[in-house]
């Protein structure tokens, strides 16, 4: 059984969903072309994650078994749908932007990969805290790619000039592809270090 502390720090590096699990790719393809997206994208996340793993946990002795998934189903649809009313009415731009990569969160594996896989079996603190570190480290890796992507594809960090208007910018990381490539290159520098090493060896 994990420590409280291993729960929320552990899918920050060690066990990121992204990189280690690889799920949310998709959505990490989708929207870190440039800072403001991912970071919208990175706050709904969290905020669907922790209030369905909690809402799940606190009500998983009285879910019937059969009809599980739909009952998860049902608590996340609701949380995605605060999620959007509250981004509607504080940043219609950013609503606009992302409407459609929010509302799929519904279908994001991590959200159900979370609540059908610890929040269903363990009380409702250590639900929030599974919650909070996995939403905590696809945000991570959202907010890297996206200032990679940002900063190369238009020499800008979050709409700041870096480079000045005479930067030729880089097609290439403006593009998913771009999004693909640089994933893929934190995946093997996170495989390489010694430690992960260590765990694959094990694993093969």
């Amino acid at each position: 059984m994990k420590s409280t502390k291993q729960i929320l720090t552990d899918p920050l590096s060690d066990d990121n969903p992204i990189t280690v699990q690889m799920l949310g790719i998709c959505s990490a393809l989708a929207v870190t072309s440039s800072m403001k997206p991912a970071v919208v994208m990175s706050i709904a996340v969290v905020a669907v994650m922790c209030f369905s793993s909690t809402v799940i946990s606190l009500i998983r002795k009285i879910i019937p078994f059969k009809i599980r998934i739909i009952v998860q189903m049902l608590v996340i649809a609701s949380a995605v749908t605060m999620v959007e009313f509250v981004l509607k009415a504080l940043d219609y731009d950013a609503y606009r932007l992302l409407s459609v990569f929010v509302a799929l969160i519904v279908t994001n594996c991590i959200v159900m990969g979370r609540t059908e896989g610890f929040a269903l079996a363990n009380p409702p603190v250590p639900a929030f805290l599974d919650a909070l570190g996995n939403a905590l480290g696809y945000s991570i890796i959202l907010i890297i790619v996206a200032s990679l992507r940002e900063i190369l594809g238009a020499g800008e960090w979050y709409g700041i000039s870096l480079f000045g208007e005479n930067y030729p910018g880089n097609g290439l990381a403006a593009l998913p592809v771009g999004a693909f490539i640089i994933i893929g290159l934190i995946i093997w520098v996170q495989r390489s270090l010694p430690k992960n090493k260590e765990l694959i060896e094990e694993t093969n």
